[in-house]
């Protein structure tokens, strides 16, 4: 096969998971509206960011890249204390999710364009176009956080507002 082939191959590699990240977009914000109220939705997605951010973890385990330990559960300490606040403030969540999304870029350029701002070794490799799927999806959920944040910030002054009458 030329080199043709595998950039047409690649193409519709990266296609596909990006197809499979808006669809997981979509699935996600139907099952939660149906499942959750505003508040607890947004509590949801502030501590789902932890096991995503925690699949980095998994990957230096996996491919064995024992010198990212260190960065990598740095990042996912950081997106963890950026989820529980996001619990309860929109904007968090949402820059949350757009930086968790900024990482996986990051990840992909890293270890499958040859692109890095890190020093060899230093962050760990990830399965083919794993990054553009979550990067689709992250970046789609900040989008509909976006949506949702006057919502969700209306359902948290609401129990404020009913406890202070009282």
């Amino acid at each position: 096969m030329g080199e043709t082939s595998s950039t047409i191959g690649f193409i519709v590699i990266v296609a596909l998971f990006m197809i499979i990240g808006l669809l997981s977009v979509v699935g996600s914000i139907v099952i939660t509206q149906k499942i959750f109220s505003p508040k607890a939705e947004q509590i949801f997605y502030g501590i789902f960011l932890t096991p995503i951010a925690g699949f980095y973890l998994a990957f230096t385990e996996y491919f064995g890249i024992e010198t990212a330990w260190r960065l990598e559960s740095v990042v996912v300490i950081i997106f963890c204390a950026i989820g529980l606040i996001g619990t309860r403030i929109s904007f968090a969540l949402i820059l949350g999710y757009l930086l968790h999304g900024v990482w996986d870029g990051l990840h992909e350029l890293h270890t499958h364009a040859g692109f890095s701002i890190f020093e060899p070794g230093h962050v760990t490799t990830i399965p083919l176009a794993y990054g553009v799927f979550c990067a689709t999806y992250d970046f789609g959920m900040a989008a509909y956080f976006y949506t949702r944040h006057i919502e969700w910030d209306t359902a948290w002054c609401a129990r404020l507002t009913r406890q202070t009458k009282t």
